[in-house]
């Protein structure tokens, strides 16, 4: 039988989500900056797996490590950042996927990103850090699956960002037999296929990265 895991105080995961969500974004100083400070307020395995990623970022030159994120996450598709990817694929269904996340995000008084799809990793974990953070939990939590694909390629690849999906995946309740098995499933036979219906969000995977796009509520908080 599973053991539960403990209760973690709700201000240390969104202190966790909000380092991840910096830390998993194009690298700026300035964000890699706000990261350390945030680490300063943080202890535990998740903190190290934080610092683990922060100081592999920050040992390389700004060039270097703009041209290695790009690699890692817009040139292979095991380590897009995109949720409803995994899911629903480029389908029909995964238009549907994605306006849960832009429902969740009106539902609470911001608006929807104006240059980021609303399934991007480092979005959902901005507002689950600093907006809603029961359901940001949720949208976490019941992605669990591409969270285990994208962590599993982040490794493969042996990428310092697989240490910061590690962080978020221990504020979430541990990954059942089930969800080990369909994220192994995908990232061997791949996503579901049909290059239809993605309207209001259409992108390609791996997308095309507009450095400055990151952000819940571009518009402003309502």
């Amino acid at each position: 039988m599973r053991l539960r895991r403990p209760a973690r105080p709700a201000l240390g995961d969104r202190l966790v989500w909000q380092c991840a969500s910096l830390l998993l974004s194009y690298p700026e100083t300035g964000r890699l900056d706000a990261a350390g400070a945030l680490l300063e307020h943080l202890d535990g395995a998740a903190a190290q797996q934080l610092s683990a990623a922060l100081t592999a970022v920050r040992a390389l030159d700004p060039t270097t490590a703009a041209a290695r994120y790009v690699d890692t996450f817009d040139l292979r598709r095991r380590c897009t950042m995109y949720l409803t990817y995994w899911t629903a694929g480029d389908t029909r269904n995964r238009g549907r996927a994605m306006l849960e996340f832009a429902q969740a995000y009106t539902g609470a008084g911001v608006g929807v990103p104006a240059r980021e799809a609303p399934d991007h990793l480092p979005v959902v974990l901005e507002f689950a850090a600093t907006v809603d953070p029961d359901a940001g939990r949720s949208l976490l939590s019941r992605h669990r699956v591409p969270l285990e694909v994208l962590h599993g390629g982040l490794c493969e690849a042996g990428s310092p960002y697989a240490s910061a999906v590690a962080a978020v995946r221990s504020t979430l309740p541990a990954a059942t037999d089930a969800d080990l098995r369909r994220a192994q499933q995908l990232a061997t036979a791949g996503p579901p296929a049909e290059d239809v219906g993605l309207q209001p969000f259409t992108l390609t995977v791996p997308p095309r990265r507009q450095p400055d796009a990151v952000g819940v509520g571009d518009e402003g908080r309502r």
